[in-house]
């Protein structure tokens, strides 16, 4: 008895969702590196800008452990896009201030990225764009949320030089 695609969907969708995503993250890591921002930077900076924001509220916002966070702050900085500056609210905390430079990255950035996304949705009918981002947002914001507690999380996949 054959099985076909259709009747074993469940078995495809991680693979789907896992390239999707791989081939997206490829693609805007290329185009933000055209204004010298990283994905991860330029999320970071995009959710700290007009805001203030510590780096842990910045980390749980952009999906960040705090190891990861900090590198990417100190590259933020280093890169004269960030500061950590003391909180007008309370002088004990640190925020993450985005630098007038850091604002024109985050414009320019914005931008790209808005232009691969169009151009990735292109490829679908309008109603397939609307059913497929919806079906996306609503997955996330309930189902696929958060992950399930599991002895060995799978790894991340990251990009390898060619």
């Amino acid at each position: 008895m054959a099985t076909t695609v259709d009747t074993r969907i469940e078995a495809d969708l991680g693979f789907l969702l896992a390239q999707a995503s791989f081939a997206l993250a490829t693609e805007l890591t290329a185009a933000l590196a055209t204004i010298g921002v990283t994905p991860r930077g330029f999320c970071v900076l995009s959710r700290a800008i007009g805001e203030e924001k510590t780096q842990g509220v910045l980390a749980a916002e952009a999906a960040l452990d705090k190891t990861t966070m900090v590198v990417t702050v100190d590259e933020l900085e280093a890169a004269g896009l960030a500061e950590r500056r003391p909180s007008t609210t309370d002088r004990r905390v640190r925020i993450i201030a985005v630098t007038p430079e850091g604002a024109r990255k985050v414009a320019e950035g914005q931008a790209i990225v808005d232009e691969v996304h169009r151009s990735v949705l292109a490829d679908l009918t309008p109603e397939e764009r609307d059913g497929f981002v919806a079906g996306l947002e609503r997955l996330t914001s309930r189902r696929l949320a958060a992950p399930v507690e599991c002895q060995r999380p799978p790894r991340r996949r990251t990009p390898r030089a060619p």
